[in-house]
């Protein structure tokens, strides 16, 4: 449960991370982007006061488990991303094709010389579709061979679309339930 003494300002928060001035995520592999992206989500939610559960078979597009309270708790699939880089997607049949209120992605999005940029986003988010949430369904009979997917268009003009989604949001929505 969040309460007001368990939380850290973001500005505080942030303010730990402006040692980034001087580093650089281009070196890095995949999957040391992606490890990146799950710490930093986990580190933030931590920090404000959820408890978070890695899910040991990622097999249902779940990277890990938050606790909202002795009732509630969130599945979260993670997707990070270097600045620059456009698009990211979770594949339709890997969160069963189902659209629900406890289901979140997390983009961290890694630009260099500073700190990661967290959002969490609903998935019914993708019930109303837009320049920045992508509904997509592929169709064979037409040439395409990519799975139906719900993707997040990431670029400079979709960037107040996106900050509706930032992790300051997410935690002030939390802690007035």
């Amino acid at each position: 449960m969040l309460t007001p003494d368990s939380i850290f300002s973001f500005n505080e928060l942030k303010g730990m991370a402006s040692d980034f001035a001087n580093f650089s995520y281009e070196h890095l592999s995949h999957l040391s982007v992606g490890r990146i992206g799950e710490y930093w989500t986990k580190l933030w939610l931590t920090l404000a006061g959820l408890e978070t559960y890695y899910n040991d078979v990622d097999d249902r597009g779940i990277d890990f488990v938050v606790r909202l309270d002795d009732s509630k708790h969130i599945d979260v699939q993670v997707k990070t991303i270097r600045a620059g880089t456009g698009y990211v997607f979770v594949s339709k049949h890997t969160w069963g094709n189902t659209l629900r209120a406890n289901l979140y992605l997390a983009l961290v999005i890694l630009r260099n010389n500073q700190s990661p940029s967290l959002y969490l986003i609903p998935s019914t988010a993708w019930l109303a579709p837009n320049e920045l949430l992508r509904d997509r369904e592929y169709r064979k009979e037409l040439g395409q061979t990519s799975k139906p997917e719900w993707g997040v268009n990431v670029s400079q003009r979709n960037m107040p679309l996106l900050e509706a989604y930032s992790v300051e949001h997410f935690i002030q929505s939390m802690k007035g339930s």
